[in-house]
């Protein structure tokens, strides 16, 4: 297990923590959270603004191959793959790399990249529908600190079950309170954000072995 930022090489967004924090509503936080047509393609209130393919995940995906030596026939599971832009750059990158992705969002399965629906599932990461040590590398960004803190932890023993061997996750975190408030300011779906220390002592308690990093806008 190790803090790593392997996602270097994704591109740095700009964001407007004041506007989000004066702007966003109650009301846009309950349709945030339903990961439908408002968190993926509407506003920036309710969440991306409109998520468009645009090959930005390339470089991270070259990233995770080299890092854990990924090679034709290693298998990659998305935990949290959205419309399925990364499996896709992993797919159009990687040689013979195979991948799964699995969303609890049936509007991002309904508007995934058509190449890569077919390895696409509609699910919780609670319950992942896979069998034990059956993917080389499972990743995922952004997601299960969407859940709340007994089913994160349920997610994270899923994680560690269907892993072979690696697995790499980032999660909301901040060091100090400066921090944490800008994450108030921001945040619009995670129920679970912690301070650092707290986020490493959970991955102890239920055994997660694999990679970490965090989101911190």
């Amino acid at each position: 297990m190790a803090e790593i930022n392997l996602l270097d090489l994704y591109p740095k967004a700009k964001r407007n923590l004041e506007s989000r924090a004066n702007s966003a509503s109650d009301q846009d936080r309950l349709l945030a959270r339903q990961f439908g047509l408002e968190y993926f393609d509407g506003t920036r209130n309710q969440g991306y603004g409109g998520y468009r393919y645009d090959g930005r995940w390339k470089p991270v995906v070259k990233r995770f191959a080299s890092h854990y030596g990924l090679k034709p026939g290693s298998r990659v599971l998305d935990v949290g793959s959205a419309k399925g832009f990364m499996l896709y750059d992993f797919m159009t990158e990687l040689e013979g790399i195979e991948v799964a992705g699995i969303d609890i969002s049936q509007y991002a399965f309904d508007h995934a990249l058509p190449d890569t629906k077919p390895f696409l599932k509609v699910g919780n990461a609670t319950a992942l529908p896979y069998d034990d040590q059956s993917f080389d590398l499972v990743i995922s960004i952004n997601t299960i600190h969407n859940l709340a803190l007994p089913e994160l932890k349920q997610s994270l023993r899923e994680i560690e079950r269907v892993s072979k061997r690696h697995s790499f996750i980032t999660v909301d975190a901040y060091h100090d309170e400066t921090e944490r408030a800008r994450m108030l300011q921001w945040n619009l779906t995670a129920l679970t954000h912690m301070y650092v220390p707290e986020w490493v002592k959970l991955f102890d308690e239920v055994g997660y072995t694999g990679d970490y990093f965090w989101f911190i806008p």
